[in-house]
């Protein structure tokens, strides 16, 4: 996604410096890029504007890409100065669960993430989002938290919720999990990567989405994978829709064989000139991830050091 050398409104720079604070222990400011030209525009053909607490943030690009990493892990990165260093001067969003506030004192762009499209609806409506909160994020998988109906029919549970997040000012984020393929009917061959890619759901979704992320975090063992499928998948996201944000996963610790941190810097460096940022996922075990691995922080900013 290009970048803008549009200067921010008025009221954007005021809210980005009412929010500019130290990241935690660490006392160093982080300087959220905050656009308003470039971002990309609500794909509803008559959105609301957005609400006063909502700023338009642009992902920078290849250069210098933006970062999403959870409320927990944000707090950890936090309180450690080389990640804070090398967070300075991007644009991070920060995760947050149903009912979270964002962490108070950081600049970042707060996200509410749901895995039921029904959900993310409803708590719209009802005006549970925290205030200021950037956009939301509609995470279908197949599994118990995203409802049948949803797997069967990712695209329709999108797009309504993209029409109820563009009609309130937010911005929709979608991140289709490759294990759907379990669900849906897929005719292509090969790994299950390649059979979710024959289904193009990226390029369906990316028509109603502001941003699509891409759950590669499976194939960021296998460099040559990883660069195949977000390169793919990077072509049908821009075919539904030029210029659509795209972001891509990583996971410091997911299940199966252990991850060392120059297999996270060796698919960043292979996919920098094809996505906005990376989703950098510190799992722990739980409920949403049975099987992963304790969490590994420290691959997280092994990763982040290692960029330009």
């Amino acid at each position: 996604m290009s970048s803008s050398d549009a200067r921010p409104p008025r009221a954007a720079a005021h809210r980005a410096a009412h929010r500019a604070g130290s990241l935690a222990t660490a006392a160093v400011t982080v300087a959220v890029l905050t656009l308003a030209a470039c971002t990309a525009a609500p794909a509803s053909s008559s959105s609301a504007p957005a609400s006063s607490g909502t700023v338009l943030a642009a992902l920078p690009g290849p250069g210098h890409p933006a970062w999403v990493v959870s409320r927990s892990v944000l707090a950890q990165l936090a309180a450690n100065p080389a990640a804070v260093n090398q967070l300075r001067g991007r644009l991070v969003y920060e995760i947050l669960e149903p009912g979270q506030p964002p962490l108070p004192g950081l600049v970042a762009e707060p996200i509410v993430t749901f895995a039921s499209a029904a959900a993310l609806e409803n708590a719209i409506r009802a005006g549970q989002l925290p205030a200021g909160v950037f956009g939301v994020l509609y995470d279908p998988e197949a599994w118990t938290f995203t409802p049948a109906a949803e797997q069967q029919d990712p695209v329709a549970a999108a797009t309504a919720a993209a029409a109820v997040a563009h009609a309130h000012g937010l911005r929709f984020i979608v991140a289709p999990a490759i294990d759907l393929t379990s669900v849906l009917d897929s005719t292509g061959p090969g790994p299950r990567w390649r059979q979710f890619l024959s289904l193009d759901l990226i390029g369906r979704l990316a028509k109603v989405a502001d941003i699509v992320e891409l759950q590669a975090q499976s194939l960021e063992q296998d460099t040559s994978a990883y660069k195949a499928f977000i390169q793919e998948a990077a072509a049908q996201a821009s075919a539904g829709r030029p210029g659509v944000g795209l972001l891509a996963g990583l996971s410091t610790n997911p299940p199966g064989a252990p991850v060392v941190a120059q297999q996270l810097i060796a698919a960043i460096q292979a996919t920098r000139a094809l996505v906005g940022g990376y989703w950098l996922n510190v799992p722990a075990p739980g409920a949403q991830c049975p099987t992963c691995r304790a969490p590994r922080l420290d691959l997280a900013v092994q990763a982040l050091q290692a960029q330009p």
